[in-house]
């Protein structure tokens, strides 16, 4: 027994994350500015959210401002936790700011050419020693571990959105992933109070192999008339006991999101996912979602049935707060 304690204390000291004082987030979008702000509030880190785009990083500021104030309205945080966690974060519009960095956490679009660009970039400024994670939800991780000089530090973290509330990070480790990397990653996770699952390299991973096809059929549906969208959503929600409908979780995540993530399912894995027709289309009309616009146009028929069915509806679905571009 002392001799199994002492070889898990060894352990958990081996792969401790005390030396993991600053990390490095890339992407002031919603995720991350999400997940900066559970590295500050939670894990207690210092963090540098970068994003190229000087707006974006204004607005970053605003959006973990906002957050923040509602939850010490609400009682959730006191002032002083709100003005703390303000503190532990700084903002840039220059990836050199990574250079000392213990840890990144790369949050940008989801295609695979600029992630792989991003990291063969990191790998020159970033300390030899520095873990270099991507939030994808569906691109390789070997893949783009392949672009660094250091493939061993390289990581799949995975957060689901809105990331102050999910509790889930799926972890996914490449063929180069070494051992301290992973247990070092796993052990920051928790410490953001997250519940973490492994998943293998492969296309989607577990939550993205599983919730895309199904939002993909649910917009096929939509698109061949088997139900108005209000109907498909409301059967999933009552009959399956579904927190959230199909087309609505997609305005959520963002339908260009969606789209990205079927072509790379529909690519590495075969016809069996190929993206429905309408989501292409409403990707090419730039409707993608609630991102998009708070004040949609109507949505383009899928068929005669839906289309007089969605006319008739689209007074009262569009003030709900789930109304969103396949509520339009």
């Amino acid at each position: 027994m002392f001799l199994r304690k002492s070889i898990q204390t060894l352990s958990q000291r081996y792969y401790s994350t005390s030396h993991i004082k600053t990390v490095g987030v890339i992407g002031g979008g919603q995720m991350g500015s999400g997940i900066a702000q559970v590295l500050a509030q939670i894990a207690k880190r210092n963090v540098i959210l970068v994003d190229l785009n000087k707006a974006v990083v204004e607005k970053s500021l605003i959006n973990i401002n906002g957050f923040l104030q509602k939850n010490v309205a609400k009682g959730v945080i006191t002032e002083e936790d709100r003005q703390s966690t303000l503190k532990r974060i700084s903002f840039s519009d220059d990836l050199n700011s990574l250079k000392n960095v213990d840890f990144v956490i790369e949050a940008i679009v989801e295609n695979t050419e600029i992630k792989c660009n991003l990291f063969k970039d990191l790998s020159k400024i970033c300390k030899p020693e520095a873990i270099l994670a991507s939030n994808t939800s569906s691109i390789s991780i070997t893949q783009i571990a392949s672009n660094t000089n250091n493939p061993q530090n390289v990581i799949g973290m995975h957060f689901m959105n809105p990331v102050p509330i999910m509790k889930l990070v799926e972890v996914i480790p490449s063929l180069q992933t070494n051992d301290e990397t992973l247990k070092t990653t796993m052990e920051l996770a928790a410490e953001m109070n997250k519940t973490t699952t492994l998943s293998k390299d492969m296309p989607g991973f577990i939550a993205n192999r599983l919730l895309m096809p199904y939002i993909n059929e649910a917009v096929q549906a939509l698109h061949e008339g088997l139900g108005t969208r209000e109907d498909i959503d409301t059967t999933m929600k009552l009959g399956c006991n579904m927190p959230m409908g199909p087309l609505t979780l997609a305005d959520f995540i963002g339908l260009d999101t969606c789209y990205s993530i079927m072509n790379i399912l529909h690519t590495q894995l075969g016809d069996k996912y190929k993206p429905s027709p309408l989501l292409k289309r409403y990707v090419e009309a730039g409707r993608l979602g609630k991102k998009s616009s708070p004040s949609p146009p109507p949505p383009p028929p899928s068929s005669s049935s839906s289309s007089s069915s969605s006319s008739s509806s689209s007074s009262s679905s569009s003030s709900s707060s789930s109304s969103y571009y396949f509520y339009f």
